[in-house]
Order: C-alpha cells, then sequence, then structure tokens
C-alpha cells in the first residue's frame, strides 16, 4: 500500500497525471486493512478500554466483566459486522466499481470477514476467561 500511495504522489505531483485506480485501490485496501487490523487487535486484547471501574473489582469479578464485555462484542460482530456486512455485501455484489470495475460487494466483504475473526478471538478468549475462573 506505501507504494502504491507513493507511486500516487509521484504520478501526481511530477507527471501532473493523477491515476485515479490507484487512489481508489489504496482507498479500499485502507479500510480492508483498518478491519483487519481491528480485529487483530482485539485478538491480542490490546484494544482500547475504559478499565478504571473494573480494576477495583476483585479479580473473579474482574474476568465476569471481561467475560460479559466479550459477549457484547461478540453479539455486535455477529449482528452488525456478520449478518449485517453479509447482507450488504450480498447487495452490492453486482454493483460495479467505475474506475477498477470489480463488484463493490468485494470491498464490502471486508466487514462480515472481519466480525467472523472477531467472533473466533471472542470465543478464544471466553475460553481463557472460563479457564482463569476454575482455577
Amino acid at each position: 500500500m506505501t507504494i502504491l500511495i507513493t507511486y500516487q504522489v509521484v504520478v501526481r505531483y511530477v507527471f501532473n497525471s493523477p491515476s485515479a485506480v490507484s487512489e481508489i485501490l489504496s482507498r479500499y485496501l485502507f479500510v480492508w486493512l483498518i478491519l483487519f487490523a481491528g480485529a487483530y487487535v482485539f485478538g491480542l486484547r490490546e484494544h482500547m478500554e475504559i478499565a478504571f471501574l473494573k480494576n477495583k473489582l476483585p479479580p473473579k469479578l474482574q474476568v465476569i466483566a471481561d467475560s460479559i464485555s466479550e459477549i457484547a462484542i461478540t453479539a455486535f460482530a455477529i449482528g452488525v459486522m456478520i449478518v449485517g456486512g453479509y447482507s450488504a455485501t450480498v447487495r452490492q455484489m453486482f454493483q460495479l466499481d467505475s474506475a477498477l470495475q470489480i463488484p463493490i460487494g468485494v470491498i464490502y466483504s471486508a466487514i462480515p470477514i472481519s466480525g467472523a475473526i472477531i467472533v473466533f478471538y471472542s470465543i478464544c478468549n471466553l475460553a481463557k476467561f472460563y479457564h482463569c475462573t476454575k482455577k
């Protein structure tokens, strides 16, 4: 993506001939990058959280609070990202991008895919929390 954006800047400002394809492709790649990076960071549990209330709880209640948070995020990922994202992807599959001539649904498919990754990580995290409460 860095090479693509560098190419776009050079072509635009040095040769004074902007490339619409590289601009649009870099936008779509950026969307995919953000959605997958968000899912990855969620899986590492490095995402932002407001923990000042949770940190005042005893350790067992912290695990329960984390579990409730994971369940809420899983519900969002399933309901909005997977189901809603799949619906949007299917609706947009027959609309073509004007510059790249690829279906817009291909770009939208990043939403349900990243939602599925979040659900996978959430299930893994819930399993870890379950094992923590057994100890």
